[in-house]
């Protein structure tokens, strides 16, 4: 099946709670209870059932998380699409309200100059696994991701580790402006809104990424 852009998915009618965030459709359902998210989440896997199509859930005591991306195809595709819809629907149905704007992904970047050297270490402190691109990600729970940028030379002045942030388009300039309100400082503006980088009073830094801009 045919993957689609983020700018493709943003096209799509039907699809007002969710957002792309790092390559998926994401969002969360807040939830009175967990009871109640639980019973979200019966729901939610017989018509996955039903589709043959799988999201991965995250059941808080005040919120569902929700994630969907057709693994086989390697991205975001129609089926994403159709089952989003169907998840709101049945969200709606609950009387349960959205809130992809909570959404985020935390990914830790590390600068190498010889990538193949410096991943095994990574690869044996975090139990992660190595993907297709040769990055690092937690298969087994999601819970964070590792990427290696490649360096043409070396860079003493500056930290070699940094922070990428995935958030939601319409959260990240509320963020922008208390990171500058905290003291931080806006190092590069030049790949926005793909992303800003910023760094802290010290020089450590930190990127602000969208999936915007990046078709």
């Amino acid at each position: 099946m045919e993957t689609l852009t983020a700018a493709q998915i943003a096209g799509q009618a039907g699809l007002e709670d969710w957002r792309v965030v790092r390559g998926a459709l994401r969002t969360s359902f807040a939830t009175p209870d967990m009871s109640a998210g639980a019973e979200l989440v019966r729901r939610v896997v017989e018509a996955a059932n039903e589709a043959n199509h799988h999201p991965d859930l995250g059941v808080r005591y005040s919120r569902v998380l929700v994630d969907l991306v057709t693994h086989d195809a390697g991205g975001l595709t129609l089926k994403d699409v159709e089952m989003a819809r169907t998840i709101s629907d049945i969200a709606a149905g609950f009387g349960l309200r959205a809130e992809p704007e909570v959404r985020q992904v935390l990914e830790v970047c590390v600068d190498a100059l010889d990538i193949d050297a410096v991943r095994p270490f990574w690869e044996a402190v975090t139990g992660f696994d190595v993907d297709e691109a040769g990055n690092l990600v937690d298969t087994a729970t999601g819970s964070g991701s590792l990427w290696f940028q490649q360096m043409d030379a070396p860079r003493p002045q500056r930290n070699r580790l940094h922070v990428d942030i995935d958030v939601p388009l319409e959260v990240v300039e509320g963020r922008l402006a208390a990171a500058l309100d905290a003291g931080g400082v806006l190092v590069s503006a030049s790949s926005a809104p793909a992303f800003w980088v910023l760094a802290d009073p010290e020089g450590n830094e930190a990127c602000l990424s969208t999936s915007a801009g990046r078709d």
